[in-house]
């Protein structure tokens, strides 16, 4: 009987799953040296097939579960992602969540959230836990307001900003087309007819917000429309500060007769808005949103809104941060995601009233 016979023999004895079990019990049980044990749980390369499998065998019918931690120090990293998003309780980022979650587990690789709730302090304290964690990367939705560039070093884990990126990153970073989204919004409430028209920006010091604001604005001035400084109202993305500034833009006379929200939750701030001076929607102010939220299609009427896909953004971030820990010589790479301009019943045409007179906010 060879080495690897005898062993089973001995250790099936009393010793299968036991919660004590070693690498020199898994050695003795293979009939291998503790090196090879080791180098099989460690998974380097170098390791005769043969052995390799005895050694897996006997893993398996002794119930060994290996120190996840043990095998980090000895790589000095762990099988282990951050993620570092602003807001839980924003419904676009679970779908981002979950896209990023579902590769890495397909790839071995366990997601570790860390929500900031939007506090730059927060931000920074994750990312230093994260580092202490020995993360093997790091995909990572800023804040609102953040300082993060000052706190990466060189030596950190790789890094992927996924739907909105500091300014000054030259790093990976996978967003949509938020120009092209807000082009599209434009194009379509110019093609019913809009020329008075108000914009809702997310904070303008998010290249987001400032993409979606130039290319609806591109889109106008295709047709000679301007939009008046005062109606470009900014805002935070969340309902209130949408609700707030729409209350603002319907103050202004002439009024618009067509909004632009720089994401969903911004335009269902504006919807109430509108109902609370009296007016309809469409009839008297059409509305037009970013994200195409699931509740998008479901609120009254149902949101026209331009459609980026957030399982799809977080599975392509990850995809990168997985690359980039396999070849961290490769150039950095920036991805813009397609976007698709979603059409529903809170856009019509403009009000005949508006139609073809000069008025504030176009030219």
């Amino acid at each position: 009987m060879d080495a690897y016979r005898q062993g089973s023999t001995r250790m099936s004895k009393g010793r299968r799953a036991s919660h004590g079990t070693t690498i020199r019990h898994i050695a003795e049980y293979a009939g291998v040296s503790l090196g090879t044990v080791s180098n099989v749980l460690n998974r380097s390369t170098g390791v005769r097939e043969n052995l390799r499998i005895r050694v897996n065998d006997a893993v398996k019918a002794l119930g060994y579960e290996p120190s996840r931690l043990a095998q980090a120090l000895n790589r000095n990293s762990m099988d282990l992602l951050g993620m570092i998003i602003p807001d839980i309780t924003n419904p676009f980022f679970p779908g981002v969540v979950r896209g990023a979650e579902d590769l890495a587990y397909q790839h071995g690789q366990r997601l570790v959230l860390c929500n900031t709730d939007n506090d730059v302090q927060k931000e920074i304290s994750y990312l230093s836990d994260l580092r202490s964690f020995r993360s093997s990367g790091m995909l990572i939705i800023p804040a609102l307001e953040t300082r993060i560039l000052d706190s990466l070093r060189p030596n950190d884990a790789p890094v992927v900003f996924v739907a909105r990126s500091p300014d000054g990153w030259k790093g990976d970073s996978v967003m949509a087309d938020n120009e092209q989204g807000g082009f599209e919004a434009g194009a379509h409430l110019a093609r019913l007819g809009h020329r008075v028209l108000g914009v809702i920006t997310g904070p303008l010091y998010l290249n987001t917000a400032r993409a979606r604001l130039v290319g609806f604005q591109n889109a106008l001035e295709k047709v000679g429309v301007r939009i008046a400084p005062e109606c470009i109202q900014g805002a935070r993305f969340n309902s209130e500060s949408g609700r707030a500034a729409a209350a603002r833009l319907l103050e202004i006379l002439p009024r618009p007769t067509a909004i632009f929200a720089a994401n969903d939750l911004l335009a269902m701030g504006a919807l109430v808005a509108i109902r609370d001076r009296g007016l309809r929607c469409p009839e008297d102010v059409s509305l037009v949103g970013f994200d195409n939220l699931d509740i998008a299609s479901y609120m009254a009427p149902p949101l026209t809104t331009v459609h980026e896909s957030s399982y799809q953004m977080g599975s392509a971030a990850c995809q990168l941060l997985l690359e980039r820990i396999d070849r961290p010589e490769d150039p950095p790479r920036q991805i813009e995601l397609p976007i698709e301009l979603r059409i529903r019943n809170s856009t019509a045409p403009a009000p005949k009233v508006t139609r073809g007179r000069r008025r504030l906010g176009s030219v």
